[in-house]
């Protein structure tokens, strides 16, 4: 008899049940369908195509082994993607890279009066479609790139990668409420610095 293969469009449950027991072809169906999309996270993470695709199999290595930890409680594409995002901000933080600067230095500054420091026009253009714009996307990229790590890792999530509230928690970690805020914060931050060269300076 010939190998039994799965179909990527088995049932979650189905995948479950294979990936628990350590079944070899539900794996390989798990990298068919989720590695492209996790190589995608860890290229915006990192920045580099090589450790990208270095932290990709790590986290692969690493969800096999831990297979039978998985409960099941959140998606299998959630789980993988927590694993990704922690192996590539392990990769980071090998880099020697400096101390992650404080969010207060990217966010709008005020005047007493409530006014900002510097006036912008306007430019309220979600993060996703100023991505899907060329003229515009490489600067949006370079600005997220510049956010302090933790407010970078929920807005890819969130905003170019399109998970829910509620994923993103689950894959970083950390409670809803506590995405929501770096959310905000993040694309006030992200707003900050890419005004000046979508809008243009307020005459």
């Amino acid at each position: 008899l010939g190998v039994l293969r799965f179909s990527d469009s088995m049932t979650e449950g189905a995948l479950i049940e294979g990936l628990r027991s350590g079944d070899e072809h539900v794996f390989e169906t798990l990298v068919r369908t989720h590695g492209g999309r996790l190589l995608s996270v860890a290229r915006r993470m990192l920045n580099n195509e090589e450790d990208a695709r270095d932290a990709v199999q790590d986290a692969f290595i690493n969800a096999f082994r831990a297979r039978a930890t998985f409960k099941g409680e959140a998606k299998i594409s959630t789980w993988l993607h927590s694993i990704v995002v922690n192996t590539s901000l392990m990769k980071l933080r090998t880099r020697k890279r400096k101390a992650e600067e404080p969010i207060e230095s990217y966010l709008p500054r005020f005047l007493p009066d409530g006014h900002h420091t510097q006036q912008y026009a306007s430019w309220a253009e979600p993060v996703d479609v100023a991505l899907g714009r060329k003229a515009t996307a490489e600067r949006v990229r370079s600005a997220i790139e510049t956010l302090p790590e933790t407010y970078r890792t929920v807005v890819l999530l969130r905003d170019i990668e399109g998970f829910t509230t509620a994923e993103t928690a689950e894959i970083v970690k950390t409670t809803p409420n506590a995405v929501k805020i770096r959310l905000h914060r993040g694309r006030l931050a992200l707003r900050t610095l890419i005004a000046p060269h979508l809008a243009g300076a307020a005459t």
